[in-house]
């Protein structure tokens, strides 16, 4: 029956490499040359093993009569050898390099020792050299398909951050010419054509289209661009000729930092991977003294206080068989690999996470801290309202214009704004900024006052109150008071459903810090249902009360969440930073732990489950391997477990890992 079993087997692998040679290689699509050669050895060692067992026993007696005595057993051995070496030879070598390196045990020394071992003990009892031959195929077959899943999973990442642009293409003499991105200058004005990826950070100057953020933000619908408007590099132009002034140089534009990310990712490890390479650096070799105490003290005790015979071919079995089953391939890859696919499932989302261990640590996240202003609210201020005015409003926005004309301000540019005509300011003089209060300026001739409560005060004008929250800006033309501009931070539309998002996915309590009065800044947070807010920090406050709360969170992990150069100490002192990128300043997203591409807060929760998800899979993988082995490793022990059962607990454990640990690339609908 086993007979059967073993050469139905060996047909199953010769039939699917085939397909995998023939089929998968036709369509361009399916291994690296790496690959192709290692499956062509699989096909002929499986063949040359058919066909070996396919010659009949009499064959090599003949052999024996026609030449001296031996000699068929001796060509039986030397095919199987053949046989052994076309599959197990670079296995061999590197089991030799890694004891003359000092790296004596890993799983190519315990793969080598176990066959090896298996060929002498089939020589001493003149058997079967099939098991020997068996266990190196099958575990060049998983070792295979483990580079394949991996492999995969790497072309499925690369592909979705296929971002990197490889010119840039600058208009002279009314042609194109192609430059290295590197080679352009900030403030060049570069070209972009329908179907192209917008190589470098900047503004449109001239032109419209459509852009595909896919790539950067996992947002399929496209965001429509034109003159003025803001583009980040790794972008793609899909409708209309664009003309950009770049605003950074290539090293510093986004598609350069997100790379950058990606690829330094995976060297920080998180606690689990630490653990896992920890755990191996002991277990193997304790695996191996295990092994040879298995091989030598059953039989010496056995022939020494029973004076029985010793078995030794029965223990060096039982102990190759052990070596086998534990080798720790299944926990070595599928743990890294688990990572990997995480942090590439989220990257493929517009959640850039720079690490496995921040990863492993946003599954842990109870508390998440917010700033406001950019983060839940889009930091831009807008006139909301013109109330208790004197005369025409749209006279008393012209005033408030021209008042705060030479002004950079926040505010100042929202006034102008909502004026929306061209401002002279020719007609404005005598221009005296008040710390803390507003501005005075003639106008005309006539003095202007535009400014808060305390600039009023100072005038001896009486002032009307807003009841509304937002900043309000008083205005006084000719010392009467003329009504006030109640101008308001505008909440982002998906801020409600990030909040709501944040609490079905496990997170506990939600804390909003920001500068703004208490008025403002409860406003919002009862709009949004945030649980606690603190008003009117300071950059500095902001630090000491995101300590106090990390202080309070006991075991559960702390988030913040900003996007301003002055939230980069708080993203730093957080347990996990979380930076708005898209908007986010330089100093912000180079302090956070985890970057979102498209400024939406409702990334942090898919960030959280995508975690979740990735940490869930790495325990499922590292139980299912450990249980398993030392079931088996009890029962190779006891001389239950033959050499097949031994392939299934290294090899068949291996492949199921991968395949799990592959799922952390399935996050598109967390």
């Amino acid at each position: 029956m086993q007979e059967i079993i073993i050469n139905a087997l060996l047909g199953v692998v010769i039939a699917v490499s085939a397909v995998f040679l023939i089929v998968i290689d036709h369509m361009k699509r399916g291994m690296t040359r790496k690959q192709r050669k290692m499956m062509m050895r699989i096909f002929i060692a499986a063949v040359f093993l058919l066909i070996i067992r396919m010659i009949p026993e009499g064959v090599f007696e003949a052999f024996d009569d026609a030449a001296f005595v031996g000699a068929g057993r001796l060509s039986r051995f030397i095919l199987y050898v053949a046989d052994y070496l076309i599959i197990g030879y670079d296995i061999l070598k590197k089991a030799v390099r890694g004891i003359l390196n000092g790296r004596v045990f890993d799983e190519n020394f315990l793969m080598a020792v176990a066959t090896v071992g298996a060929f002498a003990l089939a020589i001493y009892e003149n058997g079967d050299y099939m098991e020997a031959i068996a266990v190196m195929l099958f575990y060049q077959i998983g070792e295979w398909f483990q580079s394949y899943a991996v492999g995969r999973s790497r072309k499925s990442i690369t592909d979705l951050m296929d971002i990197r642009p490889d010119y840039a293409n600058i208009e002279e003499g009314g042609s194109l010419r192609q430059v290295d991105p590197d080679e352009v200058r900030v403030g060049t004005v570069i070209v972009v054509q329908p179907g192209e990826k917008i190589p470098i950070d900047g503004v449109v100057v001239e032109g419209t289209s459509a852009l595909n953020t896919g790539a950067l933000t996992g947002e399929s619908l496209p965001k429509e661009a034109g003159p003025g408007d803001e583009v980040i590099s790794g972008c793609i132009s899909m409708s209309g000729l664009i003309k950009i002034r770049t605003t950074k140089e290539f090293g510093e534009s986004t598609v350069s930092k997100i790379l950058d990310l990606v690829e330094n990712a995976s060297s920080r490890k998180s606690k689990s991977e630490d653990f896992i390479s920890k755990f191996a650096r002991i277990y193997t070799p304790a695996v191996c003294f295990s092994a040879l105490a298995l091989a030598v003290l059953p039989p010496v005790i056995t022939m020494a206080a029973f004076g029985a015979d010793p078995g030794w071919g029965v223990w060096l079995y039982r102990a190759l068989t052990f070596l086998v089953i534990s080798c720790p391939c299944a926990l070595v890859i599928s743990i890294p690999l688990s990572f990997f696919a995480g942090i590439g499932g989220a990257s493929s989302q517009g959640i850039l996470v720079k690490g496995s261990n921040y990863l492993e640590i946003l599954s842990k996240v109870r508390t998440v801290v917010f700033d406001k202003t950019g983060t839940l609210t889009k930091g831009v201020f807008r006139v909301v309202g013109i109330h208790h005015s004197e005369m025409e409003e749209k006279k008393l926005l012209e005033y408030a214009a021209l008042a705060e004309s030479s002004s950079s301000h926040p505010i100042s540019r929202s006034i102008r704004q909502a004026y929306g005509e061209s401002v002279d300011r020719s007609r404005v003089t005598d221009i005296r900024e008040i710390g803390g209060g507003g501005v005075i300026a003639k106008v005309d001739g006539i003095e202007v006052g535009a400014g808060n409560d305390k600039l009023m005060r100072e005038m001896n004008i009486p002032f009307i109150e807003c009841s509304r929250p937002g900043t309000v800006v008083h205005l006084a033309v000719g010392g009467k008071y003329m009504g006030h501009i109640l101008i308001a931070d505008v909440v982002k539309p998906e801020s409600k459903d990030a909040i709501s998002a944040l609490k079905a996915s496990g997170v506990e309590n939600t804390v909003m810090l920001t500068g703004d009065s208490e008025k403002v800044a409860g406003s919002v947070a009862a709009e949004l249902g945030i649980d606690t807010v603190y008003s009117r920090l300071l950059p500095a406050d902001k630090v000491e009360k995101i300590e106090s709360i990390i202080e309070g969170a006991g075991k559960g992990k702390v988030a913040f969440a900003g996007d301003g150069i002055n939230d980069a100490p708080v993203l730093s002192r957080a347990d996990i930073g979380i930076a708005m990128g898209a908007m986010g300043s330089d100093a912000a997203i180079e302090a956070a732990d985890v970057v979102l591409m498209d400024d939406d807060p409702r990334k942090i929760s898919k960030a959280i489950r995508i975690s979740k998800k990735c940490l869930r899979i790495v325990y499922e993988n590292i139980t299912m391997a450990l249980v398993i082995k030392f079931a088996c490793l009890i029962l190779g022990a006891v001389g239950i477990a033959n050499m097949y059962l031994a392939i299934f607990a290294d090899v068949g454990v291996m492949v199921i890992a991968v395949l799990n640990a592959v799922r952390c690339l399935m996050v598109k609908k967390l």
